[in-house]
């Protein structure tokens, strides 16, 4: 069963990065890149969100096959279609099957590629984000804190993904920025993402906060797993805090006369990502957990 724990975990952070990494390159493609750049960022990252979408789905069929085990007896359970059924049967089955639809329409988009196919798959990722916004833990209250409680993660979900995902564009901006054809335009979308990741990054931090509140109460549990492993969340947040106001308020302002400030710029944005991977493993970990 722990073997099975372990398989839920990684499935969760694949699901995850996927969806963040999907919705990251859409957002920016379509509501951040002037019309120019749209195309081209498309084109630059179509391994990224082409890949993401076909992980999107396969990662939550699985996930919806290894639920089945862990809700029956084990491995073999989770090639059981008929614990399958019985999970779809659940809350939770109930929100996974209308996720699974829309992981199937985004392929469908994929495939017929039609003129606002970006646009399309945001709608669509957007849409798995909610979804996933109303299980785990924000599914613990009913009632009016249910209602707070799903839409608060929502807001974080969303925030958090606009961020993260957000990175990849900016550093395929940051290069076309060096490229006389492309410089103003890329350095447009550059600081639109910086206008809004501002308020992004206080979404998340602000959503955080009442989503621990909403899930623990005033009484910290300090003696549990998932409380430590909470902490640890938040002061790796707390270093991304740090690297992207050095970023923005440092580093940019040296861009005219520094070529070194650019290579530092990129190197924080890489570790930024790095460090965002470690936060969704341990997101995918402690989400798992009983909070007390």
């Amino acid at each position: 069963m722990a073997m099975l724990s372990a398989c839920y975990i990684a499935l969760r952070f694949i699901h995850f990065a996927s969806l963040i990494l999907l919705f990251g390159c859409t957002v920016y493609s379509v509501l951040l890149a002037p019309g120019a750049l749209r195309g081209v960022l498309v084109r630059q990252l179509q391994v990224v969100w082409r890949s993401a979408i076909g992980v999107s789905l396969i990662s939550a069929c699985l996930l919806l096959c290894v639920q089945g085990g862990k809700m029956g007896d084990g491995w073999l359970d989770v090639i059981n279609p008929s614990v399958w059924l019985m999970v779809l049967g659940t809350q939770f089955g109930h929100i996974w099957a209308w996720l699974l639809i829309m992981a199937v329409t985004s392929v469908i988009v994929l495939a017929v590629q039609p003129r606002k196919m970006q646009a399309y798959l945001l709608v669509l990722t957007g849409l798995q984000l909610v979804l996933m916004a109303c299980v785990g833990h924000a599914s613990l209250h009913d009632g009016g804190i249910g209602v707070l409680h799903r839409v608060n993660h929502t807001i974080h979900l969303l925030s958090a993904s606009f961020w993260v995902g957000g990175l990849l564009p900016l550093l395929v901006c940051m290069r076309l920025a060096s490229k006389t054809a492309w410089s103003d335009i890329a350095i447009e979308s550059m600081m639109r993402f910086s206008r809004y990741g501002h308020l992004a990054v206080a979404a998340v931090i602000i959503s955080g906060m009442i989503n621990s509140l909403l899930i623990m109460g005033w009484n910290i549990p300090f003696e549990s797993n998932y409380f430590r492993l909470l902490l640890l969340k938040v002061v790796l947040v707390g270093v991304m805090v740090i690297l992207a106001l050095i970023n923005r308020y440092w580093l940019v302002a040296k861009f005219n006369h520094s070529a070194l400030a650019k290579q530092q710029f990129i190197r924080l944005t890489w570790l930024e990502v790095i460090l965002s991977a470690a936060i969704l493993l341990l997101v995918s970990l402690f989400a798992t957990q009983e909070p007390f």
